[in-house]
């Protein structure tokens, strides 16, 4: 199974990860379905698609909107008839120490980066079944393998993420339907920008690669799992953190 004349939905594709995900998956002629809920980063990312020779189309939702994500779905499959590849990449943070977290801080956080990742699922996965073939990705992060403090939240959703795909790898995988995860450690896209320089020497000192991780590098291990190489492989956890939790 090559990527040519698939077609994948990806959250959160309109920037970093996500936006690399799509773009190595283009190349390799992988039609693209994606979401953002910044409509001012769609039109860019849908020409950029295109210009690689791939049907694409950008589709402006917040996810965590759940009662819109169904209807949603229903449009993506009616514009390009069928979905071969999940990837639920789309995440927040909403950081605070643990006793200073308010309630909507916490539910913020686990409806956009848990709950739409399982109602993606839910629904994609259907007609994943109708078709006996599937591959479902979710990006996780180190964060949920290790605790960080102040992200307690973010923890748990990717955490959550992380238990989330061994069981739909246990559910699915008989009708033909795989699912992995992904988890990044720290990568150049916008959240480590946004880290002090005494931060990024302190984290640095800690990975044995000496570097930050490129969007590019998480891409091509997500097509990997996409691809042939993937088939095979489900119900398991990628960390790709230059070394840090070694």
């Amino acid at each position: 199974m090559s990527l040519k004349d698939k077609v994948a939905l990806i959250t959160g594709a309109s920037r970093g990860i996500g936006k690399a995900i799509a773009t190595e998956l283009a190349i390799q002629g992988t039609s693209i379905a994606f979401i953002s809920k910044n409509p001012s980063h769609l039109e860019q990312t849908e020409k950029m698609l295109k210009n690689l020779g791939v049907h694409a189309k950008g589709y402006a939702l917040d996810i965590s909107a759940i009662s819109q994500l169904k209807k949603t779905i229903d449009e993506i499959l009616k514009e390009f008839g069928q979905l071969d590849f999940l990837v639920n990449n789309a995440g927040i943070t909403e950081d605070r120490l643990l006793l200073r977290m308010s309630e909507e801080d916490w539910d913020k956080v686990l409806n956009t980066n848990l709950k739409a990742s399982f109602f993606l699922i839910k629904w994609v996965g259907k007609h994943f079944l109708s078709r006996g073939f599937g591959r479902i990705l979710n990006i996780s992060s180190i964060s949920g393998l290790i605790g960080i403090p102040g992200q307690a939240n973010y923890s748990a959703s990717k955490a959550g993420l992380i238990g989330l795909t061994r069981t739909v790898a246990k559910e699915l995988g008989p009708k033909g339907i795989t699912c992995n995860a992904i988890c990044p450690g720290f990568i150049e896209t916008d959240m480590t920008e946004g880290l002090s320089l005494e931060r990024k020497e302190k984290i640095l000192k800690e990975i044995p690669l000496g570097r930050f991780g490129k969007v590019e590098e998480v891409a091509k291990l997500a097509a990997f799992l996409l691809g042939p190489g993937g088939d095979y492989i489900t119900g398991q956890t990628f960390v790709i953190d230059g070394g840090l939790l070694a």
